[in-house]
């Protein structure tokens, strides 16, 4: 069953093949259950002109936002971006591509394309700049717009546990956007706290199966606090 194993020695194997212009789906949410280690290696490999699709893009000098530090990416598909500053400059002198998606539709676009649908309609955006140069049709009485679904290829997700087949399960808000992200990969990639072996897991308790997992990595992290509100003393 060696074949099976999806776990890969450094990171540098964890993200052999990404190439400029691709367009990297990346989980987390916030900087909760964000791939960190991954998104570094990223910036280590200098590719640029990334399309990266993903609910934020980190703050500055962490997460995503490191990317664009060296103008690593050319197009951001997102729901909030209000916590980077550099993010807002780029935006603003027409260095930064950004296409804003209400945070529902983005989940479904990634778990619809993990599930081979193209496109699919929703009601969200219908009347909003969101809706503009995209068919609509009327179900039960209520207009609706048509999404097309995403597809990256690569994803990069942050796991809890796995197991060397890559079953993979996420801790409580972690789990956020992972899972969708984790099926919309033509390459996905796990990053985790803790690999065991297999039979290892519960099985109930597996959030992605294996079978969409290619790679995966064990690494540390350092779970940053985006926003500290403190009493005073």
């Amino acid at each position: 069953m060696a074949g099976f194993d999806k776990v890969v020695g450094s990171y540098e194997e964890a993200m052999a093949g990404l190439d400029n212009g691709m367009t990297v789906i990346a989980g987390g949410f916030g900087l909760c259950g964000i791939p960190e280690n991954l998104i570094a290696q990223i910036k280590r490999m200098r590719v640029r002109d990334l399309t990266i699709v993903s609910n934020n893009c980190g703050i500055d000098g962490f997460g995503l936002g490191i990317l664009l530090e060296d103008k690593q990416i050319r197009k951001m598909i997102s729901s909030y971006v209000g916590e980077n500053a550099l993010f807002e400059k780029q935006l603003l002198e027409g260095e930064l591509e950004v296409e804003l998606t209400p945070q529902g539709t983005l989940a479904e676009k990634m778990r619809a394309g993990g599930a081979g649908i193209p496109a699919f309609y929703t009601a969200t955006g219908y009347g909003t700049p969101v809706a503009e140069g995209k068919e609509v049709r009327e179900f039960n009485g209520r207009p609706h717009i048509l999404e097309q679904s995403i597809r990256g290829d690569f994803a990069i997700v942050k796991g809890w546990k796995a197991d060397r087949y890559g079953n993979v399960v996420y801790r409580h808000t972690a789990q956020n956007f992972n899972p969708m992200a984790a099926t919309a990969g033509k390459i996905t990639v796990v990053e985790v706290e803790e690999i065991v072996e297999p039979g290892e897991l519960d099985p109930t308790q597996i959030h992605t199966p294996g079978i969409y997992v290619d790679r995966l990595i064990q690494g540390s992290f350092e779970k940053r606090i985006e926003q500290r509100t403190v009493r005073s003393a």
